[in-house]
């Protein structure tokens, strides 16, 4: 393309040359040139100086189709300003000219430039049509000649000069002739026999090509029919269509579509189809077949478990005379679908299976099938939920269901299990057995109370008969294996009154009564129930073992222990004990007061001028109940009347209320009320006869009593102070008074020492006090005072050994009301500790005075301190306890 251009701008160069020498320009420029393209320089070629052009202002005048060229005004070179097409500005016409005025101003010259299109091969030769259709008879004799039409070219010249050429074709050649330069004639020529049979249609492809360098052509399709005559029969482009359905198929469903052809034509072509016969027989009528399309439908319904092959003849036959026909087979292969769920048998079954079967035991036989074939009919199974049973093959379609665990018909007494069977389809489809294994019972578990210990609370009084608790125990096995009875094993009080253990060494000791005494227990229900009355304060704790004992072989049993604590009534009244120093006194004693000992009232006496809080006398009392009950208040039931004495609400002594005098008599007669705190109160009476004397008398009296015993010489020079002595009588009362403090201080002293030394010398594990009951105090839910059937022991040992405390509890000494103590109150000494219920007790002869104010205020202690052991006294408001501890 580049050399082209380079001879077409010397061409240009060379005519402009020419035309300037005559005074006009001529240019060439080819067609399709693009916008833009340089046809010549007219400025230069015009013999104007660079820039002069547009100072002599050269434009193009318009005129012809300067639409396509336009003048630079800055250059004054001719350009192209769009795509000249030469066909289109001349057509067949040569050579193809555009014919330019340019003027030149100043001066003024006009200059015809003429501008040439030279022609390019850029249109390919065109046929009249695409496509062209023939028909030639079958009949017709080679040689023959068939007229086309040829196509033409809108180049000129070389680019337009036709040759043309036909595809190969064995039946057919072309055959072209020439009538002048520009025209040719083009004949098809038959150059073979024709056959519609074997080719009814012949398609041609006839190519013209121009003479262009690069050559163009076009193309015109021959088609090129065969008439025909009537002599063949229909015929099936298979012999045999083998199709496959599914099994599923519905009513309707295509199964083949049959295809025969007839190469005659008219009536002898056309045929019609049937079924003439099926394999197996009898199933025809499963299918229907269209006369016109050949198109073989179901009728019915297909079942791959029944027929997997049907076989068809099917006929064509035409309407020719005589008619001819066609036969072709279709061979329908049924495709199995996943249509069968699996079923499952039960061949046998043994039930009820023993909770003690072992590991491997065989439940059930089962048969397992699937009518369906190949995966459809390859089936798993397994037993949901999977424990404790599981499923072993033993051959094809037979399992066994196997016990894998131990069973515990506790725990499940009956399973219901399913047998789940499911095949390979998809999707697959599933099958299920349900089987009820019920597990037979045998005695593996022993009858378990609800709780190893019991205690039972009971009111002391009870009824005989009376329901006192019910003891259950559950065995989780059935009938006669489950069924439980029960009794009292082993247990029993000792005459102490608290219950033993069994395995105490005392079981059978000397007072030993056994629990079947006292109570009794249902053997059917479990109902615990009293033989006789309980009494408090004979029995506070019984403590004994029930059995329970199944119906199984062999017979399994389980124990409880039961507790029994008898709460305390207020059964019992308080009792007066009899006044201390009950021995003959050493002296003097009025008339009136030997007179009131001998009828059981008590006595005491005064001295004239005593001052107020003067203790003359303490009412002693005892209650054998306990807690409450036992806890005793007096009170002054006569006089009523404003008198000079007073009773300690809780102490029970009698005190002066006022100073005494002449005008109070010589004696007084008091009536004391005592009463204990339970429901209903119960109460006893004591009358206290008080005489009063003179200083001297009554210091007399308190001496004589106090050699007579150590407690009644405290209680009796508590009440033989007076306020106003004679000097003898006073120096007397001192004497006693200061040997009693000697005597108190140098036995504390001595006991001091002695628990010291044994302390330090006795072995570590030295007992110091015999073994006995400990009365622990527990509140109870009444409110009143039991005791446990702990036992424990005091100890005061070496270094590093545990300490115990002695509890000492007194329900007859509560504490006194609230208010100032007197100063010179002394409590007499056998008040201050006691035995309860028969319990041994430690006794110290604490008689100073400084130990008995102490104890009159709750919660005061006293301690002897040594290096080893201290003693100490606690004074509660109940009583005293004493606590030996170690290494304080």
């Amino acid at each position: 393309m580049g050399e082209r251009r380079c001879a077409a701008v010397r061409v240009l160069v060379l005519q402009a040359a020419w035309a300037l020498a005559g005074g006009q320009v001529r240019y060439s420029v080819p067609e399709e040139a693009e916008a833009g393209t340089v046809v010549g320089r007219l400025a230069q070629d015009l013999g104007l100086e660079a820039g002069e052009a547009e100072a002599r202002r050269l434009r193009l005048v318009a005129q012809g189709r300067r639409a396509s060229v336009e003048l630079s005004g800055a250059s004054g070179a001719l350009l192209l300003s769009s795509r000249l097409d030469r066909e289109q500005l001349c057509a067949k016409s040569a050579p193809c000219a555009l014919r330019l005025e340019v003027l030149l101003e100043r001066p003024l010259r006009v200059f015809h430039v003429e501008l040439e299109v030279t022609d390019i091969n850029d249109n390919a030769p065109v046929f009249p049509a695409q496509r062209k259709n023939l028909s030639i008879a079958e009949s017709s004799v080679p040689g023959s000649r068939f007229p086309l039409e040829g196509a033409s070219d809108a180049d000129i010249g070389a680019n337009a000069q036709l040759s043309y050429t036909l595809s190969p074709s064995e039946h057919f050649t072309l055959d072209v002739k020439s009538s002048d330069e520009n025209r040719k004639s083009l004949f098809l020529v038959l150059t073979k026999s024709l056959d519609r049979e074997t080719i009814p249609v012949h398609r041609l492809v006839l190519t013209a090509s121009d003479g262009g360098r690069p050559s163009l052509t076009g193309t015109m399709e021959l088609l090129i029919s065969v008439l025909d005559a009537n002599d063949n029969a229909p015929q099936f482009n298979q012999s045999v269509y083998k199709v496959q359905l599914p099994e599923n198929a519905t009513e309707g469903t295509l199964v083949a579509r049959v295809n025969a052809t007839d190469p005659d034509e008219g009536s002898n072509k056309e045929f019609s189809y049937s079924i003439l016969s099926s394999i197996p027989i009898g199933n025809k009528e499963l299918f229907t077949i269209d006369a016109k399309m050949g198109e073989i439908r179901l009728t019915g319904a297909l079942d791959f478990e029944d027929v997997r092959l049907h076989e068809l003849q099917i006929e064509a036959t035409d309407k020719g005379t005589p008619p001819l026909s066609g036969h072709c087979s279709v061979e329908l292969e049924v495709v199995d679908v996943n249509d069968n769920a699996p079923e499952v048998w039960v061949t046998s079954l043994s039930v009820p299976v023993s909770e003690d079967a072992s590991v491997g035991t065989v439940v059930a036989v089962l048969s397992v099938s699937d009518r369906d074939s190949g995966a459809n009919g390859r089936v798993r199974c397994w037993v949901w939920p999977a424990s404790p049973f599981g499923l072993e093959a033993t051959f094809a379609g037979s399992y066994s269901l196997v016990l894998r665990e131990a069973l515990d018909r506790e725990r499940v007494s009956e399973y219901e299990l399913e047998v789940r069977a499911e095949d390979g389809g998809a999707p697959a489809l599933r099958a299920s057995r349900g089987l009820r294994v019920p597990v037979s019972d045998v005695n593996d578990n022993a009858p378990a109370f609800a709780q190893a210990v019991y205690t039972v609370l009971a009111r002391e009084n009870n009824a005989a008969g009376a329901e006192l608790a019910r003891l259950w125990a559950r065995d989780p096995d059935e009938a006669g294996n489950g069924r439980v009875s029960y009794s009292v094993w082993e247990g029993g009080a000792a005459g102490g009154g608290a219950a033993l253990p069994p395995s105490s060494s005392s079981w059978s000791g000397p007072g030993w009564r056994p629990a079947s005494s006292y109570v009794s227990v249902d053997a059917e229900s479990g109902l615990l129930w009293a033989l006789q009355p309980l009494d408090y304060e004979e029995l506070q704790v019984l403590q004994f073992e029930v059995r329970a004992v199944d119906a199984g072989e062999p017979p399994l049993c389980g124990n409880a222990t039961v507790q029994l604590f008898v709460l305390d009534e207020n059964d019992n009244a308080p009792a007066l004990l009899p006044p201390a120093g009950s021995a003959p006194e050493a002296g003097p004693v009025p008339a009136e007061a030997a007179a009131a000992a001998g009828s059981g009232t008590l006595w005491a006496w005064a001295a004239w001028g005593a001052p107020a809080g003067q203790v003359v006398a303490k009412i002693r009392a005892v209650d054998a109940d306990s807690g409450y009950n036992a806890w005793l208040r007096y009170e002054l039931w006569e006089p009523r009347a404003k008198g000079p004495f007073r009773v300690g609400l809780y102490s029970g002594e009698v005190s002066t209320a006022r100073a005494l005098d002449e005008a109070d008599g010589p004696r007084h007669t008091l009536l004391i009320v005592v009463r204990d705190h339970g429901q209903p109160a119960r109460s006893a009476t004591a009358t206290l006869s008080v005489s009063l004397l003179e200083a001297a008398e009554a210091a007399l009296a308190a001496a004589a009593a106090s050699s007579s015993s150590a407690a009644s010489a405290s209680s009796s020079s508590r009440a033989a102070v007076g306020a106003e002595l004679a000097p003898g009588a006073a120096s007397a009362a001192t004497n006693v008074w200061l040997v009693v403090a000697i005597c108190a201080v140098s036995s504390l002293f001595l006991l001091a020492l002695v628990l010291y030394a044994a302390s330090r010398w006795a072995p570590r594990a030295a007992v110091l006090s015999a073994p006995g009951p400990t009365t622990l105090v527990c509140a109870s839910e009444v409110g009143s005072w039991s005791y446990s059937q702990r036992h424990s022991r005091s100890l005061c040992v070496a270094d590093g050994a545990a300490k115990s405390d002695l509890m000492v509890f007194s329900p007859n000494f509560p504490p006194p009301p609230p208010g100032p103590a007197a100063k010179d109150t002394q409590p007499e000494p056998s008040a201050l500790l006691h035995t309860v219920s028969g319990s041994p007790f430690l006794a110290l002869p604490l008689l100073t005075r400084p130990l008995y104010s102490s104890c009159r205020e709750p919660g005061s202690a006293l301690a002897a301190r040594g290096s080893q052991c201290v003693i100490v006294v606690y004074c509660l408001t109940a009583g005293c306890i004493i606590r030996l501890l170690h290494g304080l």
